[in-house]
C-alpha cells in the first residue's frame, strides 16, 4: 500500500520505523490463447521450387488441439473424474464451445497415441517377482440400462523389499468378472500374486498350468477386516481379540517396512512367527467351540481355510503383509463413480483402463500426471521407437531433475 506523505495526525514530517507483510492468497483464472504459426512461402527465381517451412506438429491430425490442452481433459477425466459434459460446461462458461463428442474423439484418439508406452508398462509390471491384483465394479451402459462390469488393477510394487526397479500399476477392462480375464492378463505369468480369495484366481494356481502356477499370498487386511467390523459393530470379545493379535503383527510389520528381503524375512521368522502360531492356535481352539453359523466363526474360517497362503509370508521376504498397494490405486475409480456414474461402452471402459495405467503409473513415480503426459504427446510422434523407454515417468522423472535444476 502507498505510505501516507504526512502525518494524518499534524501534518508533520514521517520517518519510518519499519514495515508489516500482509500475506493474501488470490488466484489468476486460467488463460485459453491461440497459437498462430506464419510460415512464408519462398519461390526460387532460378527453378521456380515452392520453399516452406514444415507446418507445427499436432497430436491429432486435423484438429488443432494442443498437447497441453490435451492433457488437461484427459487428466480431469481419468484423473480427476470429471466427465467430459461437465468438462465441456465449464469451458463454455469461459467462452470455448468445444462439444462433448470432440472430446470424445480427442480421448480415443490420445489413448491410441500412447498405446506404445501402455505396451512397455505392461511388460514392466508383469515381469515383477510379486503382484497385486484386484478387481472393482464399473457400471456400463446397455440398452435401457447399464450392466456391471470390471476394472482389473496388477500393481508391481518392489519398494517394500527395497527392490531396485520402479513401481507401476496395469489396469484391464472386462464386460463381467469371468476367470477367463485373470487367466488372460497373466497368461505368461508365473510369480507371486498377492490378492483376495476370489474364486477366479483359482485356476492361476494351479500345479499343472503353463508356464507354471502362480504361487497365492493372501491379503491380511482382508482377513483383519471381517474381524473389525464384527468388533466395531458387534462388540465381539473374539473378534477383538483376532484384531488385538493381528495388529501386534502389522505393527512389527511397519518397523521393517523398505528393508532388503533377506533382512525382512529374517525379523519375521525371530518376531512375527511365534504371534502368527499363536493366533492359529487360538482361533482353531475358539472355532472348535463355535456354530458354523456364527458371523465370527466365517471370519475365522476364512482364515483358517487359506493359513497356507496367508503365512506364506513368513518364507518370502518380497511378500507384502496386505494387499494395500494394489488397492490404493483403485480408490480413485471407487472415488469416481458417483461422478461419472457409469462407461458409455465396452471402447470406453478399454480407454479408461489404458488411462487408469498411465495416470497411476505416473503417481506412484511421484510425477505429476498431466504434466507428464502434456510433454509425454508432444514429443512420441516423432520419438524413435527404440529410445520409447525414455519417455516412461520414472525415467521422465530422472530426465527433468536436472534441468530443474539448472
Amino acid at each position: 500500500m502507498p505510505a501516507p506523505r504526512s502525518c494524518p495526525c499534524c501534518g508533520g514530517k514521517l520517518v519510518k520505523l519499519g514495515e508489516d507483510v500482509t500475506e493474501t492468497l488470490e488466484v489468476v483464472p486460467r488463460q485459453w490463447k491461440v497459437i498462430q504459426t506464419v510460415r512464408e512461402k519462398f519461390t526460387c527465381r532460378s527453378c521456380e521450387k515452392i520453399t516452406q517451412p514444415p507446418a507445427p506438429f499436432h497430436v491429432i491430425a486435423r484438429a488443432r488441439a494442443g498437447a497441453s490442452l490435451l492433457a488437461m481433459i484427459l487428466y480431469a477425466k481419468f484423473g480427476e473424474h470429471q466427465p467430459l459434459n461437465r468438462q465441456s460446461e465449464s469451458y463454455a462458461r469461459e467462452g470455448i464451445e468445444l462439444d462433448v463428442s470432440t472430446l470424445a474423439d480427442w480421448v480415443g484418439v490420445c489413448a491410441a497415441s500412447l498405446a506404445p508406452l501402455i505396451e512397455l508398462i505392461r511388460r514392466h509390471v508383469l515381469a515383477g517377482e510379486r503382484l497385486h491384483g484386484v478387481d472393482t465394479t464399473v457400471p456400463v451402459l446397455a440398452k435401457d440400462k447399464t450392466v456391471i462390469g470390471r476394472v482389473w488393477a496388477y500393481v508391481r510394487d518392489d519398494r517394500p523389499f527395497a527392490g531396485p526397479d520402479p513401481p507401476a500399476a496395469l489396469f484391464f477392462y472386462s464386460r463381467n468378472r469371468s476367470g477367463e480375464h485373470p487367466n488372460r492378463h497373466l497368461a505368461g505369468y508365473a510369480g507371486i500374486l498377492q490378492a483376495d480369495a476370489y474364486a477366479g484366481f483359482g485356476d492361476l494356481y494351479d500345479a499343472r498350468r503353463r508356464p507354471g502356477p502362480i504361487t497365492e499370498a493372501a491379503c491380511w487386511s482382508h482377513g483383519r477386516r471381517k474381524f473389525f467390523v464384527l468388533a466395531d459393530l458387534g462388540k465381539s470379545p473374539l473378534a477383538l481379540e483376532a484384531v488385538r493379535r493381528i495388529d501386534e503383527v502389522f505393527a512389527i510389520e511397519r518397523e521393517i517396512n523398505g528393508i532388503a528381503a533377506e533382512q525382512r524375512l529374517a525379523v519375521r521368522q525371530e518376531r512375527i512367527r511365534p504371534l502368527i502360531g499363536e493366533l492359529e492356535g487360538w482361533m482353531r481352539t475358539e472355532r472348535a467351540r463355535l456354530s458354523r453359523h456364527a458371523d465370527i466363526a466365517k471370519a475365522m474360517d476364512y482364515m483358517l481355510k487359506r493359513w497356507p497362503a496367508f503365512t506364506r509370508v513368513l518364507d518370502d521376504g518380497r511378500i507384502c503383509l496386505s494387499n494395500n498397494a494394489v488397492e490404493r490405486a483403485l480408490r480413485g475409480i471407487a472415488l469416481g463413480r458417483r461422478a461419472w456414474l457409469f462407461a458409455g461402452s465396452d471402447r470406453g471402459g478399454e480407454r479408461a483402463a489404458a488411462m487408469y495405467t498411465l495416470i497411476a503409473t505416473a503417481k506412484l513415480n511421484s510425477v505429476d500426471p498431466q504434466a507428464w503426459l502434456a510433454d509425454v504427446l508432444r514429443r512420441i510422434a516423432d520419438h524413435p521407437a527404440s529410445r520409447l523407454h525414455e519417455l516412461l515417468p520414472w525415467n521422465w522423472k530422472l530426465r527433468e531433475i536436472p534441468a530443474a535444476a539448472a
